[in-house]
């Protein structure tokens, strides 16, 4: 424990002070110039001008932010490397989501992802995807804001509803009034300083283990290296076909059919810039997992044999990182404030890409159809950024109730698993069947949602087992580094002990074993069979009486759809769906045009 530490200094609160502001500046710059968000294809698609480059950065910042840097790396810590695998789904989905998905998307060109729903199988499956994605994303935020707020608290006792509220306020200002066009640029400069943060602790650690292969022997005699757990139990939380089948499942729904990330791929002039984003932001995703991972080992190399979890220094895994750099580097200025900045770039980053997107979701899929067809484009453009302001205010408010949700890496991969696995099952059927039909697709949805939601939140659930933890080495380690003074700090702000178990895992539901990581293949193929088998039922009865099908537009099949299969399968007439839909979706996109921009 660093003797010297007391609390942030004034060179900590400055780098902290120059984020925010910076960050904010951005927001301003973006409001006074160019078009000054006053068209809606500016606020949301940046004018589509935007090089890959920056997009790429965006599509990391948006999603894995303050969660990689806390989850992962105590990820790392308590249960071993075997998370790590997870980057070889990504290397597969990377491809999946360039070439099967996003050309769809693209040649649709419409600020919501789920237009395509709607022109594929009718406005109730758009409605019933758009409200799935408006709850995934709001708990979500409520999860990435709530992060930065734990690493305070763990690091400089700060009450965490100053945290909560000081970085959801931030991120609001900029993304509001600075529209896609701020939220990349600062995307861009927030990963950088996430990067800074991480690569500190990897350093620092590696010193004082003696070496990057000390940190490495010391994590293997713990038995933390681990990459082929090959067993098939699913019941297991991470092996290797969790990682490899589950992450490609929840890599795709991340970055081939959600909302924020193909909003954010729209915002280049063509399709190749496009899926260069994407091959891009691979490497930039890979290096800093794998970074993150190595800080988890770094740590535990430090703290093999006298573990502040056992020793009560801090109440939870996700403050395994904070205290790492209070410990090691507190006595150096500006070092832990570089640390915070660095998880406060994180939130940021994804707070501010969440807004925008579900401003995008619930202006253009709710209020457009229902209370602004005939509105002009430049007021169209305030009401998102108003609609963008108000989940600002939510996010904020979800935030104090993410504390409950278990560890921010686990809850926020189980709500992507459970909402993600369905809604990518629904875009895949629209595009790679023409066999499905809108009540096909909408029970699909519904039953998946149901099922995924009930494994993933139900309960209760069995404790999660965790590799050896050790404190027989503290007396030697405290006598040699601790300071009474800083003790005393650390125990006034994180006073708890660790979990027990009270039953033996088998007598849980069977369900309720299941990993996480089965979540989304899971309802990604109730899905899909639900939809598949209705559909069929609701044709056979179609064409038992005599009624003609319609032949689906081509235009919303993956071009990856083989082409023997585009002309032999016919709708059921869209009179007999739930709601019509249109048989020309580009005649039907002309008709909005004369009311509203196209976006």
């Amino acid at each position: 424990m660093n003797e010297n530490y007391s609390g942030l200094n004034v060179v900590d609160y400055v780098i902290l002070s120059t984020l925010l502001l910076i960050s904010a500046s951005i927001g301003i710059y973006y409001r006074f110039s160019g078009g000054k968000q006053r068209t809606t294809k500016e606020y949301l698609l940046a004018d589509r001008n935007m090089s890959f480059i920056p997009v790429a950065f965006s599509l990391m910042a948006s999603f894995m932010s303050s969660i990689t840097l806390l989850g992962v790396s105590s990820e790392n810590y308590i249960y071993g490397t075997q998370f790590v695998v997870i980057n070889l789904a990504y290397i597969i989905g990377t491809p999946l989501a360039a070439y099967l998905y996003l050309p769809v998307f693209y040649k649709l060109q419409h600020a919501s992802v789920y237009k395509y729903l709607e022109l594929r199988f009718g406005v109730a499956t758009r409605l019933a995807a758009s409200v799935a994605f408006v709850t995934q994303m709001i708990l979500y935020i409520g999860i990435v804001l709530y992060a930065p707020a734990l690493a305070l608290n763990a690091v400089t006792g700060l009450n965490k509803i100053a945290s909560i509220i000081a970085v959801g306020l931030v991120c609001t200002f900029y993304s509001t009034i600075g529209g896609m066009k701020a939220i990349l640029i600062t995307d861009v400069f927030q990963s950088v300083l996430m990067f800074a943060s991480v690569i500190c602790v990897c350093v620092k650690g590696s010193i004082d283990a003696g070496g990057m292969n000390k940190v490495w022997e010391i994590a293997n005699e713990g038995g933390r290296i681990q990459f082929t757990d090959l067993r098939l139990d699913p019941s297991v939380r991470h092996t290797l076909w969790t990682q490899l089948i589950g992450g490609i499942f929840t890599f795709t729904s991340l970055y081939a059919v959600n909302q924020t990330q193909v909003q954010r791929l729209l915002t280049v002039n063509s399709l190749r810039k496009a899926q260069r984003s994407l091959w891009l932001n691979w490497p930039i995703l890979t290096a800093l997992s794998l970074t993150t991972s190595f800080a988890g080992i770094s740590m535990y190399s430090r703290y093999a044999n006298c573990d502040p979890l056992l020793e009560k220094h801090i109440r939870s895994p996700d403050q395994l990182l904070p205290y790492f750099v209070v410990d090691t580097m507190g006595h150096l200025p500006g070092v832990a404030g570089l640390f915070i900045a660095g998880i406060f770039s994180g939130s940021l980053s994804t707070v501010s890409s969440a807004l925008n997107s579900l401003a995008a979701v619930t202006v253009q899929d709710f209020l457009v159809p229902c209370c602004f067809k005939k509105t002009s484009d430049a007021r169209l453009a305030w009401v998102t950024q108003l609609v963008a302001l108000s989940y600002g205010g939510i996010s904020i408010a979800i935030a104090f109730v993410a504390e409950y949700l278990g560890g921010v890496l686990q809850a926020s991969l189980t709500i992507f698993g459970v909402v993600g696995g369905p809604l990518l099952a629904l875009f895949t059927i629209g595009m790679f069947s023409t066999v499905v039909e809108q009540k096909g697709a909408l029970t699909g949805l519904i039953a998946g949602l149901a099922f995924s939601l009930w494994i993933g939140f139900g309960g209760p659930k069995p404790p999660i087992p965790r590799l050896p933890l050790r404190n027989d080495g503290c007396a030697e380690f405290l006598n040699a580094t601790i300071d009474s003074t800083t003790e005393q700090y650390l125990s006034t702000i994180s006073p708890s002990a660790l979990p027990t178990v009270v039953m033996p895992a088998d007598d849980y539901f069977p369900l309720y074993r299941i990993s996480y990581m089965w979540y989304a293949p899971l309802g990604f193929l109730l899905t899909v069979l639900v939809a598949q088998v209705v559909s069929r039922i609701v044709r056979f009865n179609v064409e038992r009486r005599g009624i003609s099908g319609q032949k689906i537009n081509e235009e919303l099949l993956s071009p990856m759809f083989p082409q023997c299969f585009r002309t032999s399968q016919h709708l059921p007439d869209p009179n007999l769906l739930l709601t019509p839909r249109c048989e020309n979706y580009e005649e039907k996109q002309s008709h909005e045009d004369q009311t509203v921009s196209k976006i």
